[in-house]
């Protein structure tokens, strides 16, 4: 269960322009630091180093570091457009993510707007006879900084946008998502399922504007429920597309508008669907990007086989997790993701769109065959189910007697 203000500052460290922002202002702020030190320094150790001494290196440092940070952009944003056509556009949100290339383009930038600020400090005369050498210090520290950035960017390239390191980024945000699901299936909530009993009277929370619902705060509803008549039953999941005027939820007992508006906060509602609270993105990311690979342009079925074992994993690893936590807040009721809804996003596209290709079709009906001995009920039912229908699939598509009978032989 993740707290909407903590998510928030999360997104907002994995977002390119804030790291850049904060390298370039720690950048200039170690400037007025020379001014500070200088009247420390020995006569000795401050006559070391002139402006002429120093300014030849700063003009370097900035004419180089602009070069390299626009080359740099250009790379990233070339490998971030290979990748999304090799694999799928979504991933394009999980590469703008990476920390690495995040890193070392905030430290080129930030090189270039320290050394370009400190030569029109020094071109306005603001420093004292001692600062060259405390720039000098400075310079000698980003440089050192630089060189390792430039290290890691060397070897970072060597996997930037391959569809390895892609497949590798997409399966671990959806191996994190559906550990915090397997924690946590009701968001810290009660499950409501079809025996769920609703009250009457209920107040509709409506939602304030169209868009994908990205996050839940159950604590913080739960804290707005002033009375113990108050129940709040979500309506939709994270993942789902709401309208504006549609209930986000509905309330029983005496609801106040401030409790309205309070409660409304408690909905993330953006653009796009995200990783944090929604358990199926993942695997629809992943099997978006076996489909691509089947597909007649780039028919490629060897990373369409290597989708398909990831999303065998990591179902099979979710299965044998240990059971979830109870409700932190019981007054609150979500919506059930069965494992219906895992499985769908997982193999459905899979199954219509590798049918006509043996190889695929033998792979999917061995992971499919695989998950139905997992021993959790629900997944060993919707596996099975699928199995059928992906059987179906290619009973439709394949030519040949022989491919049949040979696929037959691997399903349930």
């Amino acid at each position: 269960m993740l707290k909407i203000s903590y998510m928030f500052l999360r997104r907002m460290s994995q977002k390119l322009w804030v790291r850049v922002g904060l390298f370039a202002l720690l950048s200039v702020l170690t400037l007025p630091l020379a001014i500070f030190v200088e009247r420390f320094l020995p006569r000795d150790v401050a006559t070391l180093f002139d402006k002429q001494a120093v300014m030849p290196v700063l003009q370097i440092l900035a004419s180089s570091m602009l070069t390299v940070s626009t080359f740099s952009l250009g790379i990233m944003v070339s490998a971030h457009r290979a990748a999304a056509g090799q694999a799928t556009p979504r991933v394009h949100r999980i590469l703008i993510r990476d920390t690495t290339t995040q890193t070392v383009i905030a430290t080129f930038i930030g090189a270039f707007v320290y050394s370009l600020s400190a030569i029109m400090m020094f071109q306005a005369d603001l420093y004292g006879e001692g600062a060259p050498v405390v720039v000098m210090g400075i310079t000698l520290l980003i440089v050192g900084l630089m060189t390792v950035a430039m290290l890691r960017w060397i070897a970072h390239l060597s996997e930037l946008g391959s569809m390895d390191a892609t497949m590798e980024a997409t399966t671990r945000l959806a191996a994190q998502s559906l550990y915090r699901f397997h924690q946590s299936p009701a968001l810290g909530g009660t499950p409501m399922n079809g025996d769920t009993v609703w009250p009457e009277n209920l107040t509709a929370l409506p939602a304030p504007k169209s868009g994908f619902l990205q996050a839940i705060d159950a604590v913080a509803l739960d804290k707005q429920c002033a009375t113990p008549g108050n129940m709040v039953y979500v309506a939709q999941r994270p993942g789902k597309l709401v309208l504006a005027g549609e209930p986000l939820a509905r309330i029983s007992g005496q609801v106040t508008p401030e409790m309205m508006v309070a409660m409304t906060r408690a909905f993330v509602i953006g653009a796009k669907r995200t990783y944090d609270q929604d358990a199926a993105f993942g695997l629809l990311v992943l099997s978006e990007t076996a489909s691509r690979a089947l597909s007649p342009g780039i028919n490629d079925p060897g990373t369409a086989i290597e989708a398909l074992t990831e999303l065998e994993k990591l179902l099979w690893d979710f299965s044998r997790k240990d059971p979830a936590e109870p409700p932190r807040c019981p007054r609150i009721f979500v919506p059930e993701l069965g494992d219906e809804a895992l499985i769908d996003s997982a193999f459905a596209a899979i199954a219509r769109d590798g049918a006509s290709q043996i190889e695929v079709a033998i792979h999917l009906q061995k992971a499919l065959k695989q998950l139905a001995r997992c021993g959790r009920d629900d997944l060993s039912a919707a596996a099975t189910a699928m199995s059928e229908l992906a059987m179906a699939h290619a009973n439709a598509a394949l030519r040949l007697d022989a491919e049949k009978e040979r696929l037959q032989k691997h399903a349930l």
